[in-house]
């Protein structure tokens, strides 16, 4: 996975970009704040960044507010590396859009742990989002039956186009996404099939018998 590394000091951020890449990530890195913001502005961002605190133009904390504000069908996870260690400062770049952080001089056990913790919600926002646009597409595919629609009042079938007359059930498929497996109703069993039951049950009893066979 892609990783963005922010980090004004050329040593620190050549340490930080070994680092990431000796555990297996595609490291992108940034020297400032600007060049970090047109990195995570770009169509193919890093899904993840660590961004220094403090860097000239435009610090870590603007950066975070800056992603923030933008509209992505799934959001970046951004974690900032930052001497600042006072509950107070860490408060102020949570609320400005950081999920996490990492105090300096790093432990890289640490900063292991948190950059997996990113990447795991990375990868679970990005497994909801192909659902929520399978779900999408699945629902912009689906037809829908509005309108007034007319139908014989005998035998029921609907008028289609060109005044082509069908049956309900083959209209009905025709327009959705609807199913049918057929019955009969209790209305219809007695008023129809009952009947022509009873009527087959009378004349197999008036078909006399076969006589008897000669001895």
């Amino acid at each position: 996975m892609k990783v963005l590394i922010a980090e004004d000091d050329p040593v620190s951020r050549r340490l930080l970009e070994a680092t990431l890449a000796r555990w297996g990530y595609e490291v992108v890195t940034a020297a400032d704040g600007t060049e970090a913001w047109r990195a995570l502005d770009g169509a193919d961002a890093p899904p993840l960044a660590i961004l220094d605190w403090m860097m000239p133009g435009m610090d870590g904390i603007e950066v975070c507010r800056r992603v923030r504000a933008r509209t992505t069908p799934t959001p970046m996870y951004l974690i900032l590396l930052t001497a600042k260690g006072q509950r107070d400062d860490v408060v102020g770049g949570l609320e400005a859009g950081a999920d996490d952080y990492v105090t300096k001089p790093f432990d890289r056990a640490e900063l292991r742990a948190r950059v997996a913790v990113g990447i795991r919600i990375v990868e679970l926002q990005q497994a909801l989002a192909d659902r929520v646009r399978a779900l999408e597409e699945a629902l912009a595919q689906v037809k829908h039956l509005r309108g007034m629609l007319p139908i014989c009042a005998y035998c029921k079938k609907i008028r289609a186009d060109q005044d082509y007359w069908q049956q309900v059930e083959t209209y009905v498929a025709a327009h959705s996404e609807a199913q049918f497996s057929h019955s009969i109703c209790p209305d219809c069993y007695e008023a129809v099939v009952k009947p022509q039951l009873d009527e087959l049950r009378r004349a197999r009893g008036a078909v006399p018998a076969d006589p008897p066979a000669a001895p």
